[in-house]
């Protein structure tokens, strides 16, 4: 447990008659990028919403970073940060403006200092004096991003953090994401992109019905299908590759 930033027993939600959560389990592995798979209404909001203790579970328990969701969810807060799937961002007011308006609200004794540095990490100096209004899709998830690591948690949860993005904005969380872990910060990522989670997640799991049907690592869920036959067949690139491509030579002139 000492090597887990979530551990999940028994999680259980209902609206009325209707059974969101039936008895989850799962944990995550501190400094690794977890990924929680699931259509539309599986329940992943749900499991993030309770973990960063804004709902209430009807049964089961959770700990996050050490500490009860349901005993110590003050400890829980000032542990964790959360990124949902709308930028959470002040658009009258500039990008530094939102940074130092979040850095202020978590005491930190250098706001203006701390600002800087995730102005320069997020590549957003040339747009940082800009009212947020102003910003591209991308540049508000970036933003975005940069606000939910002032103080520096030890655990984000982001939260289907990609959608509606374009895929030059979308590589470029990606990116961002990758760093978040390879600097020991754990990552929640919930997603209904499986090439996302491919790339990005360490372990998987699969919510449907409510219930954990698969986890694991990629190699030991790919493991669960029949063996593969091998045919050789013309690789077509995919849309996504097209597009990028096009955009590179265009940005290259």
């Amino acid at each position: 447990m000492q090597n887990n930033s979530i551990q999940v027993k028994g999680l259980q939600k209902s609206y009325n008659q209707l059974h969101v959560l039936n008895s989850v389990d799962f944990e995550v592995e501190q400094g690794s990028i977890f990924a929680l798979l699931g259509s539309n209404g599986a329940g992943k909001t749900t499991i993030v919403k309770i973990l960063t203790t804004l709902l209430k579970q009807d049964g089961g328990t959770a700990t996050v970073n050490g500490f009860d969701i349901t005993s110590k969810p003050d400890n829980v807060r000032q542990s964790i940060s959360l990124t949902g799937q709308f930028a959470a961002v002040d658009e009258i007011l500039t990008g530094e403006e939102n940074l130092i308006m979040i850095a202020k609200l978590r005491h930190l004794k250098n706001p203006h200092q701390v600002t800087d540095n995730l102005i320069k990490r997020f590549g957003l100096t040339d747009a940082a004096n800009r009212r947020v209004a102003t910003y591209s899709g991308g540049m508000h998830r970036k933003l975005d991003l940069a606000m939910s690591l002032v103080g520096k948690p030890q655990l984000i949860f982001l939260d289907e953090p990609t959608t509606g993005l374009d895929p030059e904005a979308r590589l470029e969380v990606w990116k961002i994401v990758k760093e978040l872990a390879d600097s020991g910060t754990t990552v929640f990522l919930t997603t209904q992109y499986l090439d996302e989670a491919e790339q990005l997640a360490d372990q998987i799991a699969i919510l449907h019905e409510g219930r954990i049907i698969a986890s694991g690592t990629l190699a030991e869920l790919k493991k669960l299908l029949p063996p593969t036959k091998v045919e050789y067949v013309e690789k077509q690139p995919t849309l996504e590759e097209i597009f990028l491509a096009i955009i590179g030579t265009k940005e290259a002139k």
